[in-house]
């Protein structure tokens, strides 16, 4: 079963990579780390990643990490809700995040 997405829509999905010295070190596997919108599915994240590198997904993980709180002075609340979606891309697919300067 195919389904096509509004390409549009997809490029709202991805909001920026991870750099961690966890995700860098995941870049050995060929696994990229990205910041993606809450109510994005795998198969959106999926699609969204292939379109917008052109690259080959073979698995999308995904992860919610819990809501930190956060104070600014007087004020409490909390830090922005966000996914986690770790992508592993087929043998011999990369994605430039440090595109040479």
């Amino acid at each position: 079963m195919v389904t096509e997405y509004n390409a549009g829509a997809l490029a709202d999905l991805v909001r920026r990579p991870i750099v961690t010295e966890k995700a860098t070190l995941l870049l050995e596997n060929n696994q990229y780390t990205f910041e993606v919108d809450p109510r994005a599915k795998k198969p959106e994240i999926k699609a969204a990643i292939e379109t917008l590198f052109e690259v080959k997904v073979v698995n999308v993980s995904t992860q919610n990490p819990p809501r930190k709180a956060r104070r600014v002075g007087k004020f409490a609340g909390h830090r922005p809700q966000y996914k986690r979606a770790v992508v592993t891309l087929a043998a011999g697919d990369s994605i430039t995040l440090f595109p040479e300067v």
